[in-house]
């Protein structure tokens, strides 16, 4: 093989590779742009309680909450005193149920909202996975 023939060889597998790291930024910046919220978008709320509740005081709260409109699933935990709820954001908003919610059943209650800092570290539990690491990686990157 002569030298030419080797230097094609090599600009041509550098070009095929640079291609193929341009389409995997192009991929990674279009799957991971915010997309609008539409009829299939959920999200997901906390609201702490704060006094003692009983397993009859949960499942009161988590038949309200099931009975609001937009809420598609509600967990309730009588040992932490915490609700959480999903809900569809085109249906209502986290604040309306949570003040429905202080409004309607006798309870000490407030929406826990994370702070800046809590939300810029993502889930707590992912934080120690491999693939949440190589995703904070890429995500320093792009």
């Amino acid at each position: 093989m002569t030298k030419k023939t080797r230097m094609r060889i090599a600009l041509a597998a550098l070009s095929v590779f640079g291609l193929l790291i341009l389409i995997l930024a192009v991929h990674i910046y279009i799957v991971t742009r915010p997309k609008p919220i539409d009829a299939y978008t959920r999200a997901m709320a906390r609201i702490d309680i704060r006094q003692a509740i009983t397993q009859a005081d949960a499942d009161r709260i988590t038949a309200w909450l099931y009975e609001q409109k937009g809420v598609d699933r509600v967990l309730v935990n009588p040992k932490t005193d915490i609700a959480v709820f999903t809900f569809f954001p085109v249906q209502t908003t986290a604040d309306r149920i949570v003040s429905d919610f202080k409004a309607s059943l006798p309870y000490k209650a407030e929406r826990c909202i994370p702070s800046a800092a809590a939300l810029k570290n993502g889930c707590p539990v992912a934080s120690s996975s491999v693939t949440y690491k190589i995703y904070s990686w890429l995500k320093n990157i792009f």
